[in-house]
């Protein structure tokens, strides 16, 4: 496959949801902690059980733009993660709760289509949830596309530990 050419976007994970997140959602920055400019994901589009969308837009006067304006692919990953901290978060606000803290622990098979996203460019980003352990662990199939096309894809691993500040502080002390 060329770095030009695109892949055929898979069904989408979201399209039999019958809307269980319900179909008005809270402003991203409600559900995200991201801020300021680490906060790629402009809003949610869907979400049910096991999967959400969420759009973003290739801002060619981010700090990640390139030359050209385009966002580089390789910040596909970080789309991925944020869509996925979107679903924890509207699926944890569904049941009364807050989204907890997340880790990212990392993507298997991530293949970008393209070398970058074009300026502008509205990316919409599916998570569906895949694998989902009691001890935190989980696993979601990604995508990012353009209309029909297919720009990135990749399994992405994730972890929500019960006390996140504990998991963190003990990552440093051993």
């Amino acid at each position: 496959m060329t770095p030009t050419s695109t892949s055929t976007l898979p069904d989408s994970a979201v399209a039999s949801c019958a809307g269980t997140c319900g179909t008005a959602f809270p402003p991203i920055d409600e559900v995200l902690p991201h801020r300021g400019t680490m906060r790629l994901v402009d809003e949610i589009a869907a979400c049910c059980d096991d999967a959400v969308a969420v759009l973003a837009s290739a801002d060619r006067h981010a700090w990640y733009a390139d030359a050209q304006g385009a966002m580089p692919a390789w910040l596909g990953i970080e789309l991925m993660a944020q869509a996925i901290a979107a679903h924890v978060g509207l699926i944890a606000m569904r049941g009364g709760g807050r989204a907890k803290p997340g880790v990212l622990l990392g993507a298997s098979r991530y293949e970008a289509h393209v070398p970058s996203f074009e300026p502008g460019a509205r990316l919409r980003i599916e998570a569906k949830e895949v694998l989902k352990s009691e001890q935190g662990h989980g696993a979601y199939e990604c995508t990012i596309a353009v209309d029909d096309r297919c720009l990135a894809q990749a399994v992405v691993k994730v972890f929500q530990p019960t006390d996140f500040h504990a998991f963190i502080e003990g990552s440093f002390t051993s």
